[in-house]
């Protein structure tokens, strides 16, 4: 009898359930931040001219130029063409001094 019971019981807990709301639907998930927009300036570099290429001088003259990436061409290095508003080029000589600055 007592069996009888739990499995009416259980019986009856599934047809309640069948009939209950569905949950709600969770909330999507916030966009991302948008990308920055960088916008190179190789005046703000240009006291990197002459100075020997370091990780500290690159840094500074990416947040000085207001780039978002640099690129360091050194002799005989190929570069590719394309234009990127937002990138520094660091040109350096064979004893690694910055010998030029400029945006692309």
């Amino acid at each position: 009898m007592k069996t009888k019971s739990l499995l009416l019981a259980v019986a009856g807990a599934a047809l309640m359930a069948g009939c209950a709301a569905p949950a709600p639907a969770p909330a999507p998930a916030p966009a991302p931040p948008p990308e920055p927009v960088y916008q190179c300036n190789a005046d703000g570099a240009r006291f990197a001219v002459g100075q020997p290429l370091t990780p500290q001088l690159e840094a500074a003259a990416r947040v000085r130029s207001g780039a978002g990436i640099v690129r360091v061409l050194k002799p005989g290095d190929a570069a590719t063409m394309e234009l990127n508003g937002g990138r520094l080029n660091l040109d350096v000589d064979a004893r690694g001094r910055v010998t030029d600055v400029r945006c692309g």
